[in-house]
């Protein structure tokens, strides 16, 4: 998903919330005009310092119920009618709760007014909140910003009538950067130069082979594919359907972690991450002091890794290996003779197959480095790539990029997320499974993702370290 439609499925949120308090406010300001007292007079008892209160946490009860109602949904394409809709739905529950809730608890509260007005305004501020946001939205894709850059493979008719009805409706979002009759390596390399966000697929039914070559090259590329619903079999549980030139078009999503649930997890990344930096604050220091005063410096050792969408980053660790044998630019020319080293040792003892390698009885790791890895404590700086976005606590382990450079096709599924400081892997056996054992075991966190998912690694994942299974 594109960062302009992330910000604005960001703002939905807030946005709603400070409407919806806006409505109880102005239900009560309402209810105290001399308008109204006229009609009739204020015979309850509910004062301001009591009433705001009230009003913030009904309006946060009613933001969860707009959540599952599906108000917060990532969909560029979806109708705004069909959202007033759910709106609607939304707010009416929400009043019924409020009047099953003065029902049965028999509280006493005589002014209807308040709840009557507060629910009919609540439905026409937030209507008039997502209008003015859809509108702001298609006045910049006019002004073409935040558009989503579109190439079409296939069939020469369907394409066509997909080209025509999106230059007409430029309210849509999408800029066509490229038309392919045929998923050959013409478009491929036009695909590369332009780096479009998406892909439009026409007609995969007839031409089988090519569309899951398009799938296999989007996943690599990082792009967006989708394709004509009524002639494509299904090809994953990630799916979401919009209409282009009348017709249903399906995006084929490698996750679960777009839009909102992205957003999610990044928020609850950087509350856990700085709660684990500050209760592990004393390691820190420990293991710092202890490194420092048995090898020197540095005590931390960066590692270039790649992440999401294939970008590289350093990851932090505790230094765990002598100097002299330490790789990376961090260590200038040291780290070139220590890198040819690596790869002796590699040849010799690596107890992996497939394009990771992993080095056992390593002669290169100190004494007290040894004793790090074996309960993974030489991995608690990765708290800070956690702080900084380019990890998550939660997902597939990085790996360095000859490493990524030697991945199958089928593995660039590994990169549609950030990489995680524990992960499906890492509780499921760690260094004793083999690398297709562990990119399964990722892909299916990928698909499958869930909260429940995250919550079950993360409670197990103390639980496998100081059981010391895999790790050497």
């Amino acid at each position: 998903m594109k960062r302009f439609e992330l910000t604005f499925a960001f703002l939905q949120l807030p946005l709603d919330y400070l409407l919806l308090v806006l409505a109880g406010i102005s239900a009560y300001s309402l209810r105290f005009t001399s308008f109204m007292k006229d009609i009739r007079p204020v015979i309850f008892n509910l004062p301001w310092d009591r009433y705001w209160p009230l009003v913030l946490a009904v309006s946060l009860i009613w933001v969860i119920i707009f959540a599952f109602s599906g108000l917060y949904h990532t969909d560029p394409n979806r109708k705004l009618l069909r959202d007033l809709n759910r709106l609607l739905l939304a707010c009416s529950t929400g009043f019924a709760g409020i009047t099953i809730y003065v029902f049965f608890t028999l509280q006493k509260f005589d002014s209807r007014f308040l709840v009557l007005a507060g629910w009919i305004l609540a439905i026409v501020y937030v209507a008039i909140g997502r209008i003015l946001m859809k509108g702001i939205k298609v006045l910049c894709y006019r002004a073409g910003v935040g558009l989503r850059r579109t190439a079409i493979i296939g069939n020469e008719i369907i394409a066509k009538q997909i080209i025509a009805d999106l230059q007409s409706k430029k309210g849509l979002g999408y800029k066509i950067v490229g038309v392919y009759a045929h998923f050959d390596d013409r478009a491929k390399g036009a695909l590369i130069q332009e780096k479009p966000d998406e892909i439009i697929f026409t007609d995969p039914k007839s031409r089988e082979a090519e569309a899951i070559e398009a799938i296999d090259f989007a996943n690599e590329h990082h792009i967006t594919f989708k394709y004509s619903a009524d002639l494509f079999a299904t090809l994953s549980s990630n799916l979401a359907v919009s209409t282009i030139a009348g017709g249903p078009i399906v995006e084929l999503r490698r996750t679960r972690l777009t839009g909102w649930p992205m957003i999610e997890k990044r928020t609850f990344d950087l509350l856990v991450g700085i709660i684990l930096i500050i209760v592990f604050s004393p390691l820190y220091l420990l293991i710092a002091l202890i490194i420092l005063l048995t090898t020197g410096r540095p005590i931390i050792y960066k590692n270039e890794r790649v992440g999401k969408k294939g970008q590289t980053f350093s990851t932090y660790k505790f230094r765990s290996m002598y100097q002299k044998y330490c790789t990376g630019a961090q260590f200038g020319t040291t780290g070139e003779q220590a890198l040819q080293t690596e790869k002796e040792l590699i040849e010799s003892q690596n107890t992996k197959t497939g394009p990771v390698y992993k080095i056992k009885d390593d002669p290169r790791v100190t004494r007290f480095g040894r004793w790090l890895r074996k309960y993974s404590l030489d991995e608690l700086p990765q708290f800070f790539n956690v702080i900084g976005g380019n990890m998550s606590l939660v997902g597939p382990r990085p790996h360095q990029p000859r490493e990524v450079a030697k991945y199958a096709l089928h593995h660039k599924t590994l990169l549609a997320i950030k990489p995680g400081v524990t992960g499906m892997a890492q509780i499921s056996g760690r260094s004793d499974l083999t690398f297709e054992e562990e990119a399964k075991l990722d892909t299916f966190y990928i698909e499958h993702w869930s909260w429940i998912i995250d919550l079950v690694i993360l409670i197990k994942t103390p639980f496998i370290v100081l059981r010391k299974k895999g790790a050497w």
